[in-house]
C-alpha cells in the first residue's frame, strides 16, 4: 500500500472540508498541515467522512468495478465482453486450462488501492471521533466509518482471499489488516505500515465486528448514507458466505421485520419490477425503497461504472450512454419462464443488453430488500424454520413482482437458487454465490468452467504493493 496514494486521499477530503468552511481563510495549505492539525473541528470529521463515501463511490469500489468483476468473472457462458480493455479481457476470459490474471492488471490494481485509500481515510475519522459535538452526532459518525470498513474489508477477502471454506480460513491468506491510518509525513513510517497479509478468518472476523457496531450505532433511516439495516444486510451476506445460515436469516429477516413496518416504510419491494431502474430517466434521481444501501449518482457528480460497460446509447431512450460492452446471450433468456418480467427487461442493439444499467445517471444498487427476501428464504431451507415466513412465501413474492404466479408446491433449494440468479442478475452475485455453493463456473460452450475454488478465481496481490511492501506474499498461480 502505498504511502503516497493515501495522502493524496487525505489530502482530497481535506479539501472538500475547506470548500465548506469559507471563513477559515488565513489557515495554511490543508495539503502541508499533519492530520493532527488539520483536524480540529466536528466540521473537519465530516469533511474526512465524505471523503470516505467519496471513496465507495469511486467506479473502482462499489460505483461499478466491485460488482462487474465479479460477474465477468464468472459467467462466460450466459454474457460475452465484447470489450477492448485488455484487463478487463483477461478477467472475463479465464478458462478451466488456459489465461490468467496479470500481475499488474489494472483493474486488480485499481481496487486494492482505492479500497486501502477509503479504509485508511475511515481509520482517521474513527481516530478523531472526540471531535464530534454530540454524543448522537459521534455514533453515527463512527458507525458510518465502521460501515464502509467492514464492507470492504470483506469484498477484498471475497476477491483477494481463497473462498471461505477452502482448507483452513485460519491459515490461508487474505489481504492486509489496518486498523490504524498511515502517517501523514514520509519520515514517520514503521515496520507498521507495511503490514503482511492477514488470514481469511481474520478479515471475515474484523468486518463482521465493524458492521456489528455499525449496526447498533447507525440510524434506521439516513438518507443515501448507511443505515441500520445497510450494516444488518451485510452481517447477513457474509454469514452466507460462512454457511452460517441461523445469522443470515435472522439478520435479513431483521432487515425485513425492521424496516418494511409502519404507515410510513423506509423500504419496500418496488412495484413493477420495471420501477427498480432508469432512476434518473423515469424519476429524477428518486432511488426506490427497495435499495437498502445504493451509490448515489447524480447528473453532476459521480459514474456508473456498471452504465459504462454494460449500458450504451439506445436512440429511443434519451438519457442512456454506455460503450455497449457485455452481450446477454440467448442462454441466460432461456433459464426464465414464460411471462417473466426480467426475461423482458433487456434491449437489442448490435448486441442484446440488460435494461437494468442504460441509465446513465442511474444509482448502482450495492443491497436491494428483495436480496433479503432469497436469502431468508435460502437459510430457512436449509435450517427447516420458517423465521418470517416460509421459503415458499418468499420465493412467491419475488416471483409475483416478476409477474409469475406461486410455485404450484414448495420450491427445491435449486428453485430457490435459481430465483436468486435470475433476481439478483449482472449485480455482482454471480461468482460469490458459486463459490459459496461449491459450484463450477458455467464455461462459454456449456460445460464446466473453472471450479469454485480454482486459484484463477482468486485476484494477484498487485504487483506495485509486492514492490513497495517486501512482506506481501503472492497468491497461488501468479
Amino acid at each position: 500500500m502505498k504511502h503516497k496514494l493515501f495522502k493524496i486521499t487525505f489530502v482530497a477530503a481535506m479539501l472538500l472540508t475547506i470548500a465548506g468552511c469559507k471563513k477559515r481563510l488565513d489557515v495554511v495549505p490543508f495539503q502541508s498541515l499533519p492530520p493532527e492539525k488539520a483536524l480540529t473541528t466536528e466540521s473537519d470529521l465530516k469533511g474526512v467522512l465524505i471523503g470516505a463515501y467519496n471513496g465507495i463511490q469511486s467506479t473502482a469500489s462499489y460505483g461499478g468495478d466491485i460488482q462487474l468483476m465479479a460477474d465477468l468473472w464468472s459467467n462466460r457462458l450466459y454474457q460475452r465482453f465484447r470489450g477492448t480493455f485488455n484487463g478487463l479481457l483477461q478477467i472475463a476470459s479465464i478458462t478451466t486450462t488456459s489465461n490468467v490474471i496479470l500481475v499488474d492488471n489494472g483493474w486488480a490494481s485499481t481496487l486494492w488501492s482505492s479500497s486501502y485509500s477509503t479504509i485508511n481515510t475511515c481509520n482517521l475519522v474513527l481516530e478523531n471521533l472526540k471531535l464530534a459535538n454530540t454524543q448522537a452526532t459521534k455514533d453515527r459518525i463512527e458507525g458510518e466509518a465502521l460501515f464502509i470498513r467492514g464492507s470492504l474489508y470483506f469484498e477484498l477477502a471475497r476477491l483477494y482471499g481463497r473462498p471461505w471454506g477452502d482448507g483452513d480460513n485460519n491459515t490461508n491468506l487474505a489481504v492486509p489488516l489496518v486498523l490504524k491510518s498511515t502517517p501523514f509525513e514520509e519520515s514517520k513510517l514503521t515496520p507498521e505500515n507495511y503490514p503482511p497479509r492477514a488470514t481469511v478468518a481474520a478479515i471475515y472476523a474484523q468486518a463482521k465486528a465493524d458492521l456489528q457496531r455499525a449496526s447498533t450505532l447507525l440510524p434506521a433511516s439516513n438518507g443515501f448514507f448507511a443505515s441500520r439495516w445497510a450494516a444488518m444486510a451485510q452481517l447477513s451476506r457474509i454469514a452466507l458466505m460462512q454457511e452460517d445460515f441461523t445469522t443470515a436469516r435472522d439478520m435479513a429477516n431483521a432487515v425485513i421485520a425492521g424496516s418494511t413496518g409502519g404507515a410510513n416504510p423506509q423500504h419496500s419491494l418496488a412495484a413493477p419490477f420495471n420501477n427498480l431502474w432508469y432512476n434518473y430517466i423515469n424519476f429524477g434521481g428518486v432511488a426506490p425503497r427497495e435499495y437498502v444501501f445504493y451509490i448515489r449518482i447524480t447528473n453532476q457528480d459521480g459514474t456508473n461504472g456498471l452504465n459504462t460497460y454494460y449500458g450504451q446509447t439506445v436512440g429511443s431512450i434519451q438519457g442512456t450512454a454506455g460503450r455497449g460492452d457485455i452481450d446477454i446471450q440467448t442462454a441466460w433468456l432461456n433459464l426464465h419462464e414464460a411471462g417473466d418480467a426480467r426475461r423482458n427487461f433487456f434491449i437489442v442493439t448490435n448486441r442484446r443488453l440488460t435494461q437494468k444499467h442504460l441509465d446513465r445517471f442511474g444509482h448502482v444498487p450495492v443491497i436491494r430488500l428483495a436480496e433479503m427476501y432469497l436469502t431468508r428464504a435460502e437459510a430457512n431451507f436449509r435450517l427447516g424454520t420458517t423465521v418470517g415466513a416460509t421459503p415458499e412465501e418468499d420465493v412467491n413474492r419475488i416471483r409475483n413482482r416478476a409477474g409469475l404466479p406461486n410455485l404450484a408446491a414448495p420450491p427445491t433449494l435449486a428453485q430457490i437458487l435459481r430465483e436468486r440468479d435470475l433476481e439478483l442478475a449482472f449485480e455482482g452475485h454471480f461468482l460469490h454465490d458459486r463459490k459459496r455453493n461449491r459450484q463450477a463456473m458455467p464455461g462459454s460452450t456449456g460445460a464446466n468452467g473453472p471450479a469454485w475454488n480454482s486459484p484463477r478465481l482468486v485476484m494477484p496481490i498487485p504487483q506495485r504493493e509486492m514492490d513497495v511492501n517486501k512482506n506481501l506474499v503472492q497468491n497461488p498461480g501468479y
